[in-house]
């Protein structure tokens, strides 16, 4: 165990032992039958339940059900094009959950049967137990491989979620990537979370092709660098990676600066949708804290992809900037969950001055819908109480016939920022 005094980090004298808080351990602590009580002074950093958002079938399936609750609602989050698809939440790819949705699967697949599918087991990261198919064979024989006789029947089969790839991703210099982004959450209710800007792209060694010939090539398909680093062009230096910075200057040169802007926007209400879909069934326990790894995928027009949420986000570093960005990371996080080096205290409001935010960034969102609709967004951490007492004057000044005022909900009069909930 270590602590932080002012002038930094130091192993403390006769420690007392703290087991590693992996989520098993989270598990354990907050099981009935282990008996465990938090006192006021610890804090740990997994919720509970974290599992409904970072195992790949929980996190679709609690977005599924916030889509159709907010349709109960009549919200116009939940309003369809002509083609039945969601404008403001179609951000994770078509996808299902097998043995149980198998069914489902084949019809939706008969429909576009030309079409690349990917398999991952729903408990399992670092890119382990993926593979890609095109045709219903292929899952035919993995059911076989796996001793199952049926689809039907199997209750011990290992879980997996079957998703339409996105087989049009966005290439740089020919190859695919995808971004690995930060996200801190100090409590689901009201919710509070904050975007870390120093993410970044992990790129794969090998030039993409939609070739299916090369479904079986890992390093054409695959960005996780557990997989990356075995690739004979797999660069120790600076590790196939971009800093998320450097992705935005890319885009801005290449698209401009507008499209760019528009795409962290989606990027950025993507990561609050998400959370506010499973906060409703968060055990929000005021000892927790948590930070996520989320993984995005940006296709060919520039539209971004849910792909999943690590609970766990490597910490480990494969370049030397890779361990100055994910020290950093570290720090700031824990400067947001116990400010000033104190001594933890769960019971306080966990609003902690901007000051000490580090490179963590403030998002403060507006929703405005009907023609033209669009999502308005600017730095800083979403805080809900904040954007429904805010979102009332929005409200009242909307009846008014007052100005909403330009991008980023800044009225021309006040020249504050407004906020408003997305309900």
């Amino acid at each position: 165990m270590t602590v932080r005094t002012l002038s930094g980090w130091s192993q403390p004298p006769r420690a007392r032992p703290w087991p590693r808080m992996s989520v098993q351990t989270i598990r354990n602590v907050f099981s009935v039958e282990a008996g465990y009580r938090l006192s006021d002074d610890q804090i740990v950093n997994h919720f509970p339940n974290h599992y409904e958002l970072t195992r790949k079938d929980l996190m679709v399936k609690n977005i599924k059900r916030y889509r159709k609750e907010l349709e109960k609602e009549g919200s116009p989050l939940a309003e369809k094009d002509e083609n039945g698809k969601y404008l403001y939440l179609d951000f994770v790819p078509v996808t299902y959950m097998l043995p149980a949705d198998y069914n489902l699967f084949v019809e939706e697949f008969r429909k576009s049967p030309s079409s690349t599918w990917i398999m991952k087991p729903c408990g399992k990261a670092q890119g382990k137990g993926i593979f890609l198919i095109n045709k219903l064979s292929q899952i035919k024989k993995w059911s076989r491989d796996s001793k199952t006789s049926s689809f039907v029947t199997q209750s011990t089969k290992e879980a997996y979620v079957i998703s339409l790839y996105i087989n049009n991703p966005l290439l740089i210099g020919g190859r695919k990537f995808d971004l690995r982004l930060y996200v801190l959450v100090s409590t689901y209710r009201p919710l509070r979370c904050y975007m870390y800007k120093l993410g970044f792209c992990r790129f794969c060694t090998v030039k993409y092709t939609p070739s299916t010939s090369e479904l079986d090539n890992m390093f054409v398909h695959l960005t996780n660098v557990a997989i990356q680093k075995h690739g004979e062009d797999y660069n120790h230096i600076h590790g196939g990676k971009w800093t998320v910075n450097n992705l935005r200057l890319y885009l801005e040169s290449t698209r401009g600066k507008e499209v760019t802007g528009k795409l962290f926007d989606e990027i950025h209400w993507i990561i609050v949708q998400s959370l506010k879909a499973v906060a409703p069934v968060m055990n929000n326990d005021k000892h927790c804290f948590e930070c996520y790894g989320y993984d995005i995928i940006i296709d060919d027009k520039l539209k971004p992809w849910l792909i999943e949420v690590n609970a766990s986000p490597s910490l480990t570093s494969s370049t030397a900037n890779d361990r100055i960005l994910k020290y950093n990371l570290i720090n700031d996080t824990l400067n947001i969950a116990v400010p000033n080096g104190e001594i933890p205290d769960c019971k306080w409001n966990k609003s902690p001055p901007k000051e000490v935010l580090g490179n963590y960034e403030i998002l403060s969102c507006t929703f405005l819908h009907g023609p033209g609709a669009r999502m308005l967004m600017e730095r800083g951490s979403y805080d809900e109480e904040l954007a429904q007492g805010d979102g009332a004057d929005r409200e009242l000044r909307s009846r008014q016939g007052q100005s909403l005022g330009p991008r980023g909900g800044r009225s021309r009069d006040s020249g504050r920022t407004i906020l408003t909930t997305w309900k």
